[in-house]
C-alpha cells in the first residue's frame, strides 16, 4: 500500500528561537519531511531560494526586512508561506493566523497561501478583546489599555545571551517596562484584529524569567454596553471559545482567586495553549491571558496554522 506523501517543509531562519521550537515540533512527525540546509549554506541566497521553492510549506523566522525578501524569492505557486515576523500581519493578501477568532477565520487559515503568525502580546490581547467587540459588549471606540509581562526569550538570541550571562549587569534583574515610545510593533495588529477604532495604550514589561507571559486588559463596566459586569464578560468569552482545543476560559468565581491571589506568568511555559481569566466586580473588570510567549505566542500557533492548512489534526505536534 502506497504511503501518503509527506509535506515538505523548509524553515528559513531555523537557528533562531522560534525556528528551533518549530523544528522540535515538526522533526518527529511522520507526515512531515524537513528540508535542511548544511550550515555552510544557511545564508547562501541560491540555496535558500531552492529550499523556499522546493517546499510545500515554508516557515519564515526572520527579521522583517529579511522576511519580505524571502517572500519575494518564492516563485512556485504551490508554496504556502507562514511568516512569524511582523512584516505581513496587517498586509493585504495575508491571513492573520489566529484561527480561534471565528469560524470564518479558521476556514481562511485552512485555505490560505499566505499566513502571518500573530505576535505574542497581540495573541493574548486579541483573544481577550475581539470576542467582546464582536458581541457588542466592548464598544469599538473604548479607550483600551493593556499591560503585558513577558519572558526575555521573545527578544531573540542577543537578549537571551545577555540575561543568561554569568556576569550580567544588575540592571537586568527584576522587571523593566519598555515600549516607552507607545509605538510597539504589535499595535497595528492589536487594533485591527480586535476591531478597535484606535490602537490601545500598551505598556509591555520584560520579566527576569525565560518563558511565559500575562496580558492584562482592565475595563470600566460603566463604559461597556448595558454596563456588563464580570459575569456577562466571562459568559461571552466562554461561549466564544467553547470547544477550543488550545484556548481555555478559566472558571470565574468572585470569592475564590487562583494561585492564592497571584498569577504566575510562567505556569504555561513549555506548552502551546492559552488560559483566559476574568476578574472583577460590578464596577471594574480585569481580563488576563496567560500563555507561553514561544508557544501559543509564536511557534505553537505557527504549527497550529500549518496543521489546518495541511489537513492534519489541529493540535498535532503541540503540547497541550
Amino acid at each position: 500500500m502506497q504511503q501518503p506523501r509527506k509535506t515538505r517543509v523548509f524553515i528559513d531562519g531555523q537557528e533562531g528561537t522560534t525556528g528551533l521550537r518549530l523544528r522540535e515540533r515538526l522533526a518527529g512527525r511522520a507526515d512531515v519531511e524537513l528540508i535542511t540546509l548544511p550550515e555552510r549554506l544557511r545564508r547562501d541566497v541560491a540555496a535558500r531560494r531552492e529550499g523556499l521553492n522546493d517546499a510545500d510549506a515554508v516557515f519564515l523566522c526572520l527579521p522583517d526586512a529579511a522576511a519580505v525578501e524571502a517572500v519575494g524569492m518564492v516563485e512556485r505557486k504551490g508554496v504556502r508561506v507562514l511568516d512569524a515576523s511582523t512584516a505581513h500581519r496587517v498586509a493585504p493578501g495575508w491571513v492573520y493566523g489566529l484561527p480561534e477568532l471565528s469560524v470564518a477565520q479558521r476556514a481562511a487559515v485552512a485555505s490560505a497561501k499566505r499566513v502571518s503568525v500573530p505576535g505574542c502580546h497581540a495573541t493574548g490581547f486579541v483573544a481577550l478583546v475581539a470576542p467582546l467587540v464582536a458581541a457588542g459588549i466592548l464598544p469599538r471606540d473604548y479607550p483600551v489599555c493593556a499591560h503585558s509581562v513577558t519572558g526575555y526569550t521573545g527578544g531573540g538570541k542577543g537578549m537571551i545571551a545577555a540575561y543568561e550571562a554569568p556576569d550580567r549587569p544588575a540592571a537586568l534583574s527584576g522587571s523593566r517596562v519598555y515600549g516607552l515610545s507607545l509605538a510597539h510593533k504589535h499595535l497595528p495588529e492589536m487594533q485591527r484584529m480586535a476591531g478597535l477604532d484606535a490602537p490601545p495604550l500598551f505598556d509591555p514589561i520584560l520579566g527576569d524569567f525565560p518563558r511565559g507571559m500575562l496580558v492584562c486588559v482592565p475595563l470600566h463596566t460603566r463604559l461597556l454596553s448595558a454596563c456588563a459586569g464580570p459575569e456577562e464578560v466571562h459568559a461571552a468569552l466562554a461561549a466564544h471559545y467553547g470547544g477550543s482545543r488550545l484556548i481555555e476560559v478559566m472558571p470565574w468565581d468572585s470569592e475564590t482567586l487562583p494561585d492564592g491571589g497571584f498569577l504566575d506568568p510562567q505556569a504555561l511555559a513549555g506548552t502551546d495553549r492559552m488560559q483566559l481569566f476574568v476578574f472583577g466586580h460590578r464596577a471594574q473588570v480585569l481580563l488576563v491571558a496567560r500563555l507561553d510567549n514561544l508557544g501559543k505566542g509564536a511557534s505553537g500557533t505557527a504549527v497550529q496554522c500549518f496543521n489546518l492548512m495541511t489537513g492534519a489534526e489541529e493540535d498535532a505536534g503541540l503540547v497541550c
